[in-house]
């Protein structure tokens, strides 16, 4: 079995572990969860496993770098990072509801590596500006900080559905840990992430300067980087000097990650230096 085989059925493994967190949070069963955990955990090594034999199969191939080169490569690392960081906070805070809402998005991310036709899964060399020891530091850190945006988003849906259990209403809400904790947590994550999207953009600054001979290019991908980190630094910026949470914190974190998935996926589509992506 090669890595991307392996890698294909842990896409089904994580579609398994979504399904079972949906079952225990609206049958409100504990032994659907628990083995949601489980799986997702399963689902999680299997993950770590397939890109270990990408990089070793990348040098059996004579090609030799981290598989963060391309599409299919971030996507796998990215379900990988959302599932590792989810269950620690499903560790940390005893509650698997979370994973109603983060499992999916795992789920979708490594769906979309594994079966959409558009994306080549094939190990293939490194074009020039990618060949640099900061490949790994600047892909690693701003993954870290998009699956924690990605969690952070989940959350942010749960408040809005809170706030309705709050109001008395729904069968369904009624295990959802309370409107503060929800968006307390929610400030954690998009805290956690700005942190590594900044040490991302700094780290992808200097790489730029290296490959291209300019820290900054105003490449659509840079831009967009900005214009998220913008967002997200509003947020946070907002809930300490004017006292923001709740609903509107809910709103542009959700905000926040519909411009990292533009950030991700929309600009590819435009001319520009990270047109590869």
């Amino acid at each position: 079995m090669n890595s991307s085989n392996l890698l294909s059925v842990v896409t089904f493994v994580y579609g398994f572990a979504a399904i079972l967190y949906i079952a225990a949070w609206i049958f409100k069963k504990t032994f659907p969860g628990l083995l949601a955990t489980w799986t997702a955990l399963l689902g999680a090594v299997g993950n770590a496993a397939g890109i270990i034999m990408r990089w070793v199969e990348s040098y059996t191939l004579g090609i030799g770098h981290a598989p963060l080169s391309n599409m299919y490569e971030s996507l796998v690392f990215f379900s990988c990072t959302i599932v590792v960081i989810y269950l620690v906070i499903e560790r940390t805070y005893k509650n698997r509801i979370i994973g109603a809402f983060v499992m999916p998005l795992v789920f979708l991310a490594i769906a979309y590596a594994s079966l959409s036709p558009n994306i080549n899964d094939r190990i293939q060399p490194l074009i020039p500006a990618l060949k640099s020891n900061w490949l790994i530091a600047h892909v690693v850190t701003c993954f870290l900080g998009y699956a924690a945006f990605a969690i952070a988003f989940g959350i942010s849906l749960m408040y809005l559905l809170a706030r309705r259990k709050k109001k008395g209403k729904g069968y369904l809400l009624s295990q959802f840990p309370g409107p503060a904790f929800l968006d307390n947590l929610t400030h954690q994550m998009v805290t956690f992430g700005f942190l590594f999207l900044s040490i991302g953009i700094i780290t992808g600054a200097v790489w730029a300067n290296s490959a291209w001979g300019s820290y900054w290019s105003w490449d659509p991908k840079e831009t967009w980087s900005l214009i998220t980190w913008f967002i997200y630094a509003t947020l946070l910026h907002a809930r300490l000097m004017r006292g923001w949470n709740g609903k509107r914190v809910a709103y542009v974190s959700i905000i926040g990650f519909m411009a990292v998935l533009f950030t991700y996926f929309g600009v590819n589509l435009l001319p520009g230096l990270h047109s590869y992506g």
